[in-house]
């Protein structure tokens, strides 16, 4: 089984693929992917230059560019574990790749909401290098988000949590919703 995570940037992706993880299940990164791949390319890993790589991916390999990158990863854990969790799918395009590598497997989407100013809150206190500061940075990055196709696989997610809440709640909806994944295997 293959777990899809998507949602917006904050949303609250990283507390689901937490979850797995700590449950034993393997997880891969495509943000991480993008990452990689910017060092590889001799670059800095500032907010620019991981928007430019992963621009410059899909313009290189097509829209699931990223995707493309992560399969041989995604194959490998599968080896190992009924279960793998892709974080940061974004595009339909994405998400056809993996349906496509691989057929035999059950591929779940999982989409959080989070409402776009807590999202920025959060950004804001989790300091990672690509976060954003300002108001007008958080909208361009959604934007960029949103170009990309996230919306798409918003819409066709098989669950929905909405993380509006208490940290307590979430994390207990969090647990809830992975058991029931989890019952599927």
């Amino acid at each position: 089984m293959i777990v899809i995570v998507t949602g917006m940037p904050g949303s609250g992706k990283s507390k689901i693929v937490k979850e797995f993880e700590k449950r034993g299940f393997p997880s891969v990164s495509l943000g991480d992917i993008v990452r990689e791949e910017t060092l590889k390319r001799g670059l800095e890993l500032t907010k620019e230059n991981v928007a430019k790589v992963s621009i410059r991916l899909r313009q290189e390999l097509g829209q699931n560019a990223v995707a493309k990158l992560a399969v041989e990863k995604v194959r490998a854990l599968l080896k190992g574990s009924q279960v793998v969790v892709i974080d940061g799918v974004r595009s339909l395009d994405e998400v056809g790749t993996f349906r496509g590598a691989f057929p035999e497997e059950n591929i779940i989407i999982v989409a959080v909401h989070t409402p776009p100013r807590q999202r920025f809150e959060r950004l804001k206190a989790r300091g990672r290098h690509d976060d954003p500061q300002t108001w007008e940075d958080f909208e361009e990055r959604d934007w960029k988000e949103l170009r990309f196709g996230i919306g798409g696989v918003i819409a066709m997610a098989d669950y929905m949590l909405v993380n509006n809440g208490s940290r307590e709640e979430y994390e207990a909806e969090v647990k809830k919703l992975v058991d029931e994944i989890i019952s599927k295997l």
